[in-house]
């Protein structure tokens, strides 16, 4: 009860400016907290590793007790009849949910500036933004409003936004996580995964949630990889006889000169730990970013038909006797902003008669040959690394009216996605000349989150050593600014 309501004392002191969560469930929170210590006090054991353990929440989970919004007018206020695999398992671990976080509408954007309720702001500097579509999740453990957070990634959108606030962000193998509940954007990419501070954090929360789930058809049917155990094996230290696949496509132009630094400082920290660095081509690369934005965009196109009007959501009357065809314009006209309708109008004329083949045909060809390319480099290496984002944070307002350099900050992280194999974004260090955090991404094989947990808390611990501490207690500003 106490580390709850803490958090939610620094949510009440501190979320006006920074503007992650979009609800907050101070009962519902503090009940789970307090059924905890009951149980505790009546000599239980603990749920899990991680009961009692106050976390922040996705706003794209339904939650039966709080609203889910996927940050969309559209949706605004309602309240799901269930809740998401992952909110229920959460809750059966003992975590009290804190409240659903701020994030681009439908996790479209890498800024959580295309929010309909508003852009969340960057711990580090108010002024600049937290990484997106899960920026709500990345800056509530940043501003340490809360412990442990869940995101979505469908292109990025938990290791981008953790790159950029100095945090922890996994995406597991696709299936590795259950979607049932989580409101679909893009179906094959979408993924749920664990945001935290620390790679161990991750991994315990990581074993929460993951695993096969009977509701997703999807759903990979084999054991949660032992993610926790390798993480604590990782920060040993030692990780001699572990190749590590330095990817030349992801390690050329495009980045900015405070990434590069830090991501070359990366190389030669995982070399001292006695990682054997290969360099790997991955040549179908370049084209991951054009074919994931004709794949993802026909998705939405699919999956946002059914905010119609008519079965639940928003619903806008144009005129006394409008049509159904009419009602259903006018409420997607004003439900929806305008990156969602961008994406929308993109995916529909992919998929239409006469440019299937040439453009949505022609990008799931792309995404195999992406597929073939991770399995190739795998071949020569355990795990793959590259920067996760080509910037530190940049400023509020910067790259909203432009959509192509807003997609670009997903240039590395698409790839993986693409693949459905597991990928995550570990710190790796402050810009020299912002001072503002770089990530490391560490990308491994379909369910080889372990190679991949041992490799980034290995990478953690001898930068934490290296530097006099956890990268994000060097945060300066948030108690100024606010």
């Amino acid at each position: 009860m106490e580390v709850t309501q803490a958090h939610l004392d620094r949510i009440a002191e501190v979320d006006q400016v920074v503007h992650a969560f979009l609800h907050v469930g101070t009962e519902s929170a503090l009940a789970a907290a307090a059924a905890v210590d009951a149980a505790l006090a009546g000599g239980e054991a603990p749920a899990s590793a991680l009961a009692g353990v106050p976390l922040a929440l996705k706003d794209v989970f339904t939650t039966k007790d709080m609203p889910t919004t996927c940050g969309s007018r559209i949706l605004d206020g309602w309240r799901p009849p269930y809740d998401a695999t992952v909110t229920a398992r959460l809750r059966a671990a003992g975590i009290p949910i804190l409240g659903k976080t701020n994030m681009d509408e439908f996790a479209m954007g890498s800024s959580t500036e295309h929010s309909a309720f508003g852009p969340t702001r960057n711990p580090w500097d108010t002024e600049r933004i937290p990484g997106g579509s899960g920026g709500g999740s990345s800056a509530s453990l940043a501003a340490f409003e809360a412990p442990l957070a869940i995101g979505t990634d469908t292109g990025g959108s938990i290791r981008q936004p953790a790159a950029v606030t100095g945090t922890v962000g996994v995406k597991p193998t696709y299936g590795g996580v259950s979607r049932y509940g989580l409101v679909a954007a893009a179906s094959s990419l979408d993924q749920g995964g664990p945001c935290a501070r620390t790679v161990l954090d991750a991994a315990l929360l990581h074993e929460v949630i993951g695993g096969h789930d009977p509701m997703d058809s999807t759903s990979i049917d084999a054991p949660v990889p032992s993610v926790v155990a390798a993480a604590r094996q990782g920060a040993d230290g030692d990780l001699s006889g572990v190749r590590v696949g330095v990817v030349r496509e992801l390690s050329g132009e495009g980045y900015s000169p405070d990434v590069l630094h830090s991501y070359q400082s990366a190389l030669n920290r995982l070399k001292e730990l006695g990682a054997e660095l290969v360099e790997v081509s991955c040549p179908h690369f370049e084209y991951a970013l054009p074919a994931y934005y004709l794949v993802m965009p026909s998705e939405v196109s699919s999956n946002l038909a059914r905010f119609d009007a008519m079965r639940y959501g928003l619903r806008t009357l144009p005129n006394a006797g409008a049509s159904a065809e009419e009602v259903m314009a006018a409420t997607r006209d004003a439900g929806f902003g305008d990156e969602v309708k961008r994406r929308i109008m993109l995916g529909t004329y992919a998929l239409s008669s006469g440019y299937y083949d040439a453009y949505y045909g022609q990008a799931q060809k792309v995404r195999t040959l992406i597929t073939r390319d991770f399995t190739d480099a795998f071949r020569s290496a355990d795990v793959l690394v590259s920067p996760t984002a080509p910037t530190t944070a940049f400023r509020i307002g910067e790259k909203v009216d432009d959509p192509l350099a807003m997609y670009l900050n997903d240039l590395c992280t698409i790839p993986a996605n693409m693949a459905g194999n597991t990928a995550m974004s570990v710190p790796s260090g402050l810009g020299e000349s912002d001072g503002l955090p770089v990530g490391l991404q560490v990308m491994a094989p379909a369910l080889g989150e372990a190679v991949m947990y041992r490799v980034a808390a290995a990478f953690e611990a001898a930068r934490d050593a290296a530097e006099g501490g956890p990268l994000i207690r060097r945060m300066n500003g948030l108690e100024a600014s606010v």
